[in-house]
């Protein structure tokens, strides 16, 4: 059968006039219920508060009625049918921006109060809490759950008075113990605060209390807490047990003890009262005032370790999920620190973040902290060891503070014991699933109210316990072994049956209803104690240190009188564990104080004001506050209360924050009654726009999230630390150089960063392999440290500049704490250079190469450097690493997945030569070629002389020409193996033909017969191939009517050296010529080293070889996987071709090119796109080409098909007069840089210095000067090479043979990429 609407939000009948009259005036109209209505539909919902749809069908309500009749216990869930998490309120730290309206720290009652109300006053609201959040079915029950959740912090003395600092356990679990001298503290840590594990005790500090000369006068005025206590009571809905439901047996003991109590009281001359506590407990399934569902108690007694029925009226279910309905934004595992003033506004709330694995990195943790900015408020209810704790350290960090910080604590008069084995059944042991005849009760039930005495310090409250299921079988070891028992006087027979009870326990366990253990009353007292205990901070740390408690007459007293009642029942008083094993120290569940009301209104007699704003410090004059540093949990009770204090510290906080709101009119809407609540979707209301920061950025991130849990995707963590030099400044251009500069300066600067994949399909298996950053960058300059929200991390992408590389790149624009943006960058490069080394590989992804500049302009550099991973950081990052899925299976998929794409990008640089090849391929995605090239304004057919045809392409100038200006003519001759393509190349963002047709010039290429073109098949030489260069000239001087003296010829590698041998043999007429750039060689062919070493074995000739092996004259720079067996063989053996740690690559048609004319550049100089297409740039060379070539490169001169030297005194003086411009990379790897040399000093020495320049690119090698991106930036092969153009024809100056710079040699630095 299903679930209809009408069941899901129909409310059962209440019991209770008060309750029942709330609901009809229709206070109480929300259901914070998630998808109870939608079934499975959502995989990612969470019902109610607990009950997925699957399991709420069939299971009956917790009316009253039901409970006395004996129906099934209530079932709790923290996933849905799926195994899906259920959604929560508190948000990723990923989605934190760094400014809010207000900032609440700590999430218990003070903290619920301010961030419901400043919510419903239209603020912007961020929350940081310390703890997790957790929901009913998701706290522990067993010890070894619970133990897991404990974390244990304070002093520890040794034999010689000095004391250790303790910090173990989980730091952001359950249970926080904080170990003091002469007192110890036990707090909740979570969401919701204490409110999570008290025991719900709703009672208000008694009118003489109140009217104590410690507090303010404004709160010493009858009845000032009235309306507040009234608005708490409205939120948390306090209710005594019912009548109706059967007495637990521990309320039964205590109402008998309550005779002990009054016998006692008559001797004095007063009377105390005996009476079920109103305690925020639901005992009836229904809305709460929040408009959340809860369900009935099923009276575990498992209050003091989270009750995971769902009928607990926490701040999380109250205060806080109204704060969220209201567009309150609360995040978890936030551990604030300290708080500093904004140097603009407000407030700066440092705090560490335990998420993402961080707290391996300890001492960055609590050092690298993140801050967010509070531009009004910062409301401090992070509890009184908390609070206390952050504003001593605020203090230490300058923000100046009255001395009472950390003193005037109390432990509220706290004292446990234990009434062991008494002579009836007490039933005080939690358990999860109680009888329900026999219940065990909420943890408290009734109370003794012993307040009304002559003096207000003399009274006190004695309320029964229980033990948590978690500690049941440790308990009778535990009380058996202490001193200190206070047993009545028995007969032989009781103490036998004593005797008897105990082995019983023993036996068969602690719920025997005949054992010790069941018949052991637990007694939590309150009363009123000296207010001696003080907080300090030690080694920053905190401890407490308690004077005058266990030692002070009263307790002794109050001891005396738990020992009557507990004999009086013939059981034995034992006194807690603390008090009577640990030197007589006590422990207490109320700490209070250390940031007390002042109650003069000065920092002489207090902390805060009677408001809980922050005193300065300055101590004599009133109302020295911070403005909106306000407290509002317990911290600022100026003295023990001598009852269960939250009640008060809700009234007070409620005040407090209505006060101060008042004060920056800021009306607060009380009205409002919340309407149906859905947490799979946005809240019901939310600040404007105008109130939220980082908008679009935030609400990116939150789609990536929203759409990744829908969709049950697994995600991945890990945390990194990253430390090195940046240097702060634009004037060094090199990361070496910056970072040794740096270091010089002590300039150190580290990140603390955590990376975050909602989607690890999408990390492992997306083009850009992307994850979110977190976390702070810190450095000296002024802001640090940085936020970091919401940055791009890409791990392993492929770098489109660079063939072969893939990098870790790292960037984000981060805000400092003076508001100013940075944009970093970082990237990591891991490429081919690491094969087979460890040592390069460990270097290549542990140095990240960083560039700070502004956010608006990524050009304006502000500082460079390198930051590494250190070993031990390496290691604490592994420790780091984590799968999120909601089960096993898909965790450990994920982390195969996510380790497997690591381990294949390293193994496939660092295994290169072995790794599979890139072979040629006739279909490219689009992105391949993303830039948009014009096609040739016409394609012509050049013949020359011996009747050879070959292609020649223009291009019509785009620009740059005035309205007068005559159309320039420059021809460009690509050399052996290519064609036009090198200089048209569509796969850079501007190539040379973009780059002169836009500044006015028309281009033409012509392919000639050793081009990549199919007449290279007949067996040309480099010689014959002057012809075309002639032809193509002659063409474009035909076509354009051009006098002589009017083209500039700009020629690359063997059509620069089949151009020299036309001018020197009179083929070409230097004439016809404007001028000349020749491209890495002219005259002076010589081989560079490998070349060389291939041409020089004595007595082989590798293009005979090759003839005599494969029957072909023919090689193809290109091939394929269906070749034939000699070509796969030697594919195979080219991958061990020697060419350099940096050269390594994968690609067929690069290894093959490399052996028929060496290295054709520098890879680092092509990007991935055209090191991908090589195969549609080049072609082949004939054997009889190739073995011309090589005769030239081993004479280093021109010579003619015959073996003829073409360099004589009259091919020379035909040079004579003609403009010449050499270039060249050095890391040119086909030709010796010093061959340009040699040209270029043998025209200088015939003709003189004008009219010749020399000019070297560091960086670039062969090719790549003209198929690079580099090319094409400032001062680059471009700009240069234009210059000498623009020169030639005498472009915006007047035309001289005698130019400026003409017979310089320069080299031009690295251009920046």
């Amino acid at each position: 059968m299903a679930v209809s609407d009408q069941d899901i939000y129909a409310v059962k009948p209440l019991d209770t006039t008060a309750q029942a009259s709330r609901l009809s005036n229709g206070i109480v109209n929300g259901v914070l219920n998630g998808e109870l209505n939608r079934g499975v539909k959502s995989p990612t919902s969470r019902p109610a508060v607990f009950i997925p749809p699957n399991q709420k069908q069939g299971l009956r309500s917790e009316t009253l009625s039901s409970r006395v009749q004996g129906q099934p216990k209530a079932k709790t869930f923290s996933r849905d049918a799926n195994g899906n998490a259920f959604p929560r309120i508190h948000r990723p730290v990923e989605l934190l921006r760094h400014s809010y309206d207000v900032v609440v720290v700590g999430s218990g009652y003070g903290g619920g109060v301010a961030a419901s109300r400043m919510a419903r006053g239209g603020q912007s609201v961020c929350l940081l809490e310390r703890g997790k959040e957790r929901w009913p079915g998701e706290f522990p029950t067993t010890l070894e759950e619970a133990a897991m959740q404990l974390h244990v912090t304070g002093d520890e003395a040794t034999s010689d008075d000095r004391s250790i600092p303790i910090d173990k356990g989980n730091k952001t679990g359950l249970y926080h113990l904080m170990v003091g001298e002469g007192q110890n503290a036990f707090v909740g840590n979570g969401l919701g605060g204490t409110s999570l594990l008290n025991a719900n005790v709703f009672l208000r500090a008694d009118k003489r209390t109140m009217a104590l000369p410690e507090w303010p006068d404004e709160l010493q005025e009858d009845g000032a807490l009235d309306p507040y206590y009234d608005r708490a009571e409205f939120m948390l809905e306090p209710s005594p047990y019912p009548e109706e439901l059967p007495e637990p047996l521990k309320l039964r003991m205590l109402r008998k003890q309550a005779d002990v109590v009054r016998e006692e009281a008559k001797k004095e001359g007063w009377t105390p009262k005996f009476y079920r506590v109103p305690q925020t407990t639901k005992f009836v399934e229904g809305r709460n005032s929040t408009g959340v569902h809860m369900q009935a108690s099923t009276l575990t007694g498992q209050d003091t370790t989270g009750i995971n029925d769902g009928s607990k009226s926490t701040t999380l279910v109250t205060y806080l999920s109204d704060a969220w309905n209201w567009g309150a934004e609360i995040f978890c595992q936030c551990e604030v620190r300290f708080v500093k003033k904004h140097p603009v506004e407000g407030y700066l709330v440092f705090f560490a973040w335990h998420g993402s694995r961080r707290d391996a990195f300890q001492r960055e943790l609590h050092h690298d902290l993140m801050w967010v900015h509070a531009k009004k408020f910062v409301f401090l209810g992070a509890g009184t060891l908390g609070t206390t704790e952050i504003m001593l350290r605020s203090k230490q960090r300058g923000l100046p503070l009255s001395d009472q910080v950390g003193q005037n604590m109390s432990g509220n008069g706290d004292l446990l014991a234990f009434g062991y084995n008494t002579n009836a059944e007490v039933n005080g042991i939690g358990r999860e699933q109680p009888n329900v005849d026999k219940p065990v009760g909420p943890t408290i039930t009734g109370v003794i109210d012993c307040r009304d005495q002559k003096e207000a310090l003399d009274g006190y409250v004695i309320e029964e316990g229980t033990v948590p299921q978690a500690l049941a079988y440790l308990l009778q070891p535990m009380l058996h072994s202490l001193p200190g028992k206070l047993a009545p006087v028995l007969t032989a027979a009781e103490m036998q049956a004593q005797n008897l009870a105990g082995w019983k326990t023993s036996l068969l366990g602690p719920y025997h209803p005949g054992g010790s253990i069941a018949r052991t009353q637990v007694y939590l007292m309150m009363s009123h104690d000296a207010n001696q205990a003080q907080m300090m901070l030690k080694h920053d740390k905190p401890a407490l240190e308690f004077f005058g408690v266990g030692n002070q007459s009263h307790v002794e007293k109050l001891n005396d009188l738990m020992r009557k009642m507990t004999n009086s029942h013939g059981g034995t008083l034992i006194q807690n564990p603390f008090f009577a094993d640990f030197n007589k120290q006590e422990i207490t569940v109320h700490p209070i104080g250390g940031m007390s009301l002042s109650n003069d209104g000065t920092a002489r007699e207090g902390a805060t004001s009677h408001l809980g704003e922050v005193l300065t410090g300055n101590g004599e004059n009133e109302d020295e506050i911070y403005d909106g540093l306000v407290v509002v949990d317990g911290s600022v009770v100026p003295r023990a209360l001598g009852v269960n204090p939250f009640a008060t510290i809700t009234a007070l906080a409620e005040r407090a924050v209505e006060g101060v709101a008042k004060k920056k009119g800021i009306t607060i809407d009380y009205a409002t009654a919340n309407g149906p609540i859905d947490v799979s979707k946005l809240p019901a209301h939310s600040p404007t726009s105008d109130h939220l920061d980082d908008l679009a950025s935030v609400k990116a991130a939150e789609t990536e999230i929203d759409d990744a849990r829908a969709a049950g995707k697994a995600g991945t963590i890990f945390t990194e630390v990253m430390r090195g030099f940046i240097h702060i400044g634009d004037e060094i251009d090199d990361f070496l150089v910056a970072a040794d500069q740096a270091e010089m300066e002590c300039a150190d600067a580290h990140f603390y960063l955590s990376v975050h994949a909602w989607d690890t399909n999408t990390l492992v298996g997306r083009d850009d392999h992307y994850a979110m950053l977190t976390g702070t960058f810190s450095n000296g300059m002024e802001g640090s440290p940085f936020m970091v929200e919401r940055g791009q991390f890409h791990l392993f992408r492929r770098d489109l500049h660079s063939p072969d590389q893939t990098n870790l790149t790292y960037e984000f624009d981060m805000i400092g704490t003076n508001g100013e943006r940075i944009h970093f960058y970082g990237k990591k490069i891991v490429n081919n250079s690491v094969a087979f080394s460890v040592r390069r590989t460990w270097e290549a992804t542990s140095s990240l190469y960083v560039t700070l500049s502004k956010p608006e302009d990524r050009h304006s550099i502000i500082g460079k450097g390198i930051l590494h991973i250190g070993w031990h950081d390496f290691g604490r990052e592994l420790s780091t690493f984590d799968a999120l899925g909601h089960n096993f299976n898909l965790r450990l998929r994920t982390a195969t997945s996510f380790l497997s794409y690591f381990s294949r990008q390293v193994a496939t640089a660092f295994l290169a030569p072995l790794t599979a090849l890139q072979w040629p391929t006739f279909q490219y995605a689009g992105e391949e070629n993303p830039y948009e090239k014009r096609p040739p304004s016409r394609k012509l057919d050049c013949k020359a002389i011996d009747g050879v045809v070959s292609t020649m392409v223009m291009w019509e100038p785009t620009g740059g020409l005035s309205d007068d200006e005559k159309v320039r003519n420059i021809l460009f001759v690509p050399g052996a193996a290519v064609d036009h393509q090198i200089f048209a190349l569509p796969t850079i963002k501007k190539n040379a033909i973009d780059y002169f047709t836009a500044v006015g010039y028309r281009c033409w290429s012509v392919t000639h017969r050793i081009g990549k073109t199919p007449i290279a098949h007949k067996h040309y030489t480099t010689h014959d191939a002057r012809h075309d260069v002639a032809a193509a000239l002659s063409t474009i001087r035909a076509e354009m009517g051009l006098q002589p003296d009017q083209i500039y010829v700009i020629a690359h590698c063997a059509g620069s050296v089949a151009l020299s041998m036309g001018l020197l043999d009179g083929t070409i007429p230097a004439s016809w010529l404007r001028g000349v750039t020749a491209s890495n060689v002219f005259m002076h062919p010589l081989f560079a080293t490998v070349n060389k070493y291939k041409a020089s074995i004595p007595g082989i000739s590798l293009t005979d070889v090759y003839e005599r092996v494969t029957g072909s004259h023919w090689f193809d720079c290109n091939s394929s996987r269906n070749d034939s067996y000699m070509q796969r063989l030697l594919n195979q053996l080219l991958r061990f071709y020697p060419q350099g740690r940096r050269e390594l690559c994968s690609s067929v048609t690069c290894h093959r090119s490399e052996l028929a004319f060496g290295r054709l550049w520098s890879h680092d100089r092509l990007n991935r796109a055209t090191h991908d297409q090589l195969d549609r740039l080049l072609g082949g060379t004939s054997m009889v080409s190739l073995a011309h070539l090589v005769k030239m490169g081993l004479r280093g001169r021109v010579i003619d098909r015959d073996g003829c030297e073409l360099i004589n005194k009259e091919g020379l003086q035909r040079l004579q007069g003609l403009p010449i411009q050499f270039i060249y990379g050095t890391e040119n790897a086909v030709y010796t840089p010093e061959c340009t040399l040699h040209d270029y000093e043998m025209l200088r020495m015939h003709f003189g210095e004008e009219g010749y320049s020399r000019i070297a690119f560091p960086g670039h090698g062969h090719l790549d000067c003209w198929m690079s991106e580099a090319s094409a930036v400032k001062n680059g092969v471009y700009d240069q090479v234009r210059r000498k153009v623009d020169e030639g024809f005498g472009r915006g100056r007047r035309r001289t043979r005698k130019r400026t710079g003409g017979n310089s040699m320069a080299v031009r630095t690295k251009p920046m990429l």
